[in-house]
């Protein structure tokens, strides 16, 4: 565990809340945080890109559909309302899914259309790309398509142009920005909260969150992340960009990552195997702790002006 994380875990203000669900909720901030869900199936992910095709991806059990409604039914428990990122490839194939997700109140978002990752793409494949993504997902969902999450956070320094594209097809927020180093993703040079990458324009850029602690940078958004540390680890990095910085939380997290039962799929290395598949059977509680603990919402609800922007 790096020096931060130590810091984190002996952190005061996690002392003692471990898995008690029934304690006190989080008061700070006013405005919720904000669930938010990627959705694309166990097989989607970039790191298996080279043992699972695209061109095969018809060829493998859906699992998406069960893993999303067991979502919609935790969610619907605690009154809360989330963000789907989801995929194009996805909403062809499950509309009734989309539709559920609309129908239950919660804000349909791009994923792109086939989980390609925007720093593999040139500006015209990009705009394709979006483009269709948007179309089929507001045709299945009838609604307007206005946030974006980049497949594995891939808008990076390598991509200036990414946004511009985004607020041209007429999305009006982005989620897309991991502000870490790490090996997959990450650009640790940008800004930790909200911010306007495009002068004069109202697009947003409102990146996964990050807890400052001894000058570094500890995630505390979701993901692999909140499976592999333990919990009162992940808690006490929300309760310091709450409490301490004011700021709401970004979380994310995968359909699949709540279904420890899914296929394994063969060819991974050590390290894609492991990353994948660590600890999924403890996803499931520790989220149910956290939509007890904290306040969520939406991503246009937990940060308005993204609702009120026009690009």
């Amino acid at each position: 565990m790096t020096p931060a994380r130590r810091a984190l875990a002996r952190d005061p203000a996690a002392a003692g809340r471990r898995m008690d669900a029934a304690g006190p909720p989080n008061r700070a901030p006013v405005r919720p945080n904000a669930m938010t869900v990627d959705v694309e199936e166990h097989f989607q992910v970039s790191a298996m890109e080279t043992v699972v095709r695209r061109g095969d991806w018809d060829r493998h059990p859906s699992r998406v559909e069960a893993n999303v409604d067991w979502l919609l039914d935790r969610f619907a428990e605690h009154g809360i309302a989330a963000t789907f990122f989801t995929l194009g490839w996805i909403a062809e194939r499950h509309g009734a899914m989309i539709r559920r997700i609309v129908a239950a109140g919660h804000e349909l978002a791009s994923h792109g259309y086939a989980h390609v990752r925007v720093n593999t793409q040139d500006p015209a494949a990009f705009r394709a790309d979006v483009r269709r993504a948007k179309a089929v997902l507001e045709d299945a969902g009838g609604v307007s398509v206005r946030g974006y999450r980049a497949a594995s956070f891939s808008i990076d320094a390598s991509t200036p142009w990414a946004h511009a594209v985004l607020a041209e097809t007429g999305h009006a927020y982005s989620s897309s920005v991991y502000p870490i180093r790490h090996d997959h993703y990450g650009m640790p040079s940008a800004p930790r909260f909200a911010y306007a990458p495009l002068p004069g324009s109202g697009f947003r850029e409102i990146p996964l969150s990050t807890a400052e602690v001894m000058g570094r940078r500890v995630p505390c958004a979701g993901g692999g992340y909140f499976r592999l540390l333990p919990l009162p680890v992940s808690a006490a990095a929300i309760d310091r960009l709450n409490r301490r910085e004011g700021a709401r939380c970004v979380f994310y997290l995968h359909p699949w990552e709540i279904d420890p039962g899914q296929p394994r799929v063969p060819g991974l290395s050590g390290r894609t195997r492991f990353r994948h598949y660590v600890n999924l059977s403890r996803t499931a509680p520790r989220l149910t702790h956290l939509l007890r603990r904290y306040p969520w919402g939406p991503m246009n609800r937990a940060f308005p002006e993204i609702a009120e922007a026009t690009t």
